[in-house]
């Protein structure tokens, strides 16, 4: 296919869920063969919903989406790997990508193993999806998409809960890429870093526009588009206003000059209509503190006590001294390559199933994980917020959820149809309700916008409670004042 031709094409394409959440209104664009393009959008816009109809899983109300040639193929490395296929093999699971279970090939082994090479990774093929940890099933999840060697290859945040050694690697093997790659991120640094070209699929206006350029200068070219949208029209609303005022002192002189005042209200009105619909930036969430449990005299101070900790070393696991005590307003930070057994650890301490550890009396325990899976996708977010709370509070729900960008309408929506991000922001809202004693956060910049980002580690940063935390994002760390380092691979 000649890198110069166009392989994907929206044509005047409209798609709404239901008929109150409209996604696409009228939206055309094209991506041409070879682009490396990144999907902007707020949280919510619908962007996991354009790669589905690229995908063919839904269909556009009206326009029409073509792919150039018509057989071209499309994969994509999806945010998580569904709960229904946790417990298939490795080889069952890439060998479900073939849809004629007659047309399995051969070299099946071999060509696994060619596509974990390119994703830095190996394990054996008989492991169950589930026993990998979510460092390792993000490079599952994107071996599984190129073994398909699609014409598009579609990455939804790809980065999540990948190390800093496989955010690098990922992020040379795009470069090198000579197919079409179109990726959801909220990493800029990443998305800086090989993109040449990005659409924004606005919120509001449900239009998308393509831009030619790295991230970041694409995002300052929006923003310096905004503003001379915003100055066009201060000087339209002025011009309208001088009309409008003109035609009303013309109209109460009668005669001939009524009609100069009907002529002046129809410029009026053909300038208001001129005026353009300005982009409306992605909104950050309000600054927030997560109140800290308070105790009783007869607390002994300690909130977590962990003599020892579970790691994995070759593939089995090893128990090794850290002696690690959290108490109030102590910050501690755990570090390690993917697969040690981070999260395993928080989750076991979490569910109060880690060997020797003891957690303080009658303290609560906030738990953000990587994978949402401390929600219930069954529940509408109001429930969610409600059962939280230690003083039930309505007009408090709803301030605070507001705070993070959850309106009444997604506060009424269940949990298992909300957005990634949506339920990124719905986590923490459900921190700041619950007043936790113990924070245990498992990689909680994973889905959220970037803008959120420095206010989310501002919040962490003040938390007067014990925080015992996983991230592999230097940058979101740095903003937060750790206490105590856990280097987990200098205890093998």
């Amino acid at each position: 296919m000649p890198n110069d031709s166009v392989v994907l094409r929206f044509q005047d394409v409209t798609f709404n869920f239901g008929e109150t959440k409209p996604i696409l209104d009228e939206a055309s664009f094209s991506v041409r063969n070879g682009s490396r393009i990144a999907l902007m959008g707020q949280n919510g816009a619908g962007k996991s919903t354009l790669f589905k109809l690229i995908l063919g899983e839904l269909k556009p109300l009206s326009g029409g989406i073509f792919l150039t040639p018509q057989d071209a193929t499309v994969g994509i490395a999806k945010q998580v790997i569904p709960q229904d296929q946790m417990d298939m093999t490795v080889r069952d699971w890439f060998a479900s990508t073939f849809s004629d279970p007659e047309n399995i090939p051969y070299n099946l082994d071999k060509r696994i193993a060619d596509v974990f090479e390119a994703v830095n990774f190996t394990t054996d093929l008989s492991k169950t999806l589930r026993q990998h940890s979510g460092g390792q099933q993000a490079r599952l999840l994107l071996a599984y998409a190129l073994i398909q060697d699609p014409d598009i290859l579609l990455l939804d945040e790809p980065t999540n809960n990948l190390d800093q050694a496989g955010i690098e690697h990922l992020t040379g093997y795009l470069m090198m890429y000579e197919k079409t790659v179109i990726v959801i991120s909220h990493d800029a640094e990443f998305l800086n870093a090989f993109t040449d070209g990005v659409l924004y699929l606005d919120v509001f206006t449900q239009k998308i526009d393509y831009y030619v350029g790295n991230y970041y200068n694409v995002v300052e070219e929006i923003a310096a588009r905004v503003e001379r949208e915003r100055a066009n029209n201060a000087r339209a609303e002025a011009e309208i206003r001088k009309k409008r005022e003109q035609a009303e002192v013309f109209a109460h002189k009668g005669g001939k000059l009524r009609a100069v005042a009907k002529r002046m209200r129809e410029a009026a009105e053909e300038a208001e209509e001129s005026m353009v619909d300005v982009r409306r930036e992605d909104r950050t969430i309000r600054e927030f503190e997560i109140p800290a449990q308070e105790f009783d005299y007869s607390f002994n101070g300690k909130i977590l006590e962990l003599p020892k900790v579970s790691i994995v070393k070759d593939g089995e696991p090893v128990t090794k001294d850290v002696g690690i005590e959290v108490r109030r307003n102590n910050h501690i930070l755990l570090e390690g390559p993917n697969g040690i057994g981070k999260s395993t650890l928080l989750q076991k301490i979490a569910e109060g199933a880690a060997d020797g550890a003891t957690i303080g009396k009658d303290v609560r325990i906030g738990y953000y994980r990587q994978d949402f899976s401390m929600l219930d996708y069954s529940q509408t977010a109001y429930d969610s917020l409600w059962e939280i709370m230690q003083e039930k509070d309505d007009q408090k729900l709803r301030s605070t959820a507001a705070g993070f960008l959850l309106d009444g309408k997604i506060l009424a929506t269940r949990i298992g149809s909300l957005s990634e991000g949506q339920k990124g922001l719905l986590a923490f809202a459900r921190l700041v309700l619950m007043r936790p004693g113990l924070l245990i956060l498992d990689e909680p910049t994973n889905h959220i916008n970037f803008r959120h980002l420095p206010i989310i580690a501002e919040a962490l940063n003040n938390y007067k409670g014990g925080l015992l935390m996983v991230s592999h994002i230097p940058d979101f760390v740095s903003q937060i004042r750790i206490d105590t380092t856990i280097d987990l691979r200098k205890l093998l």
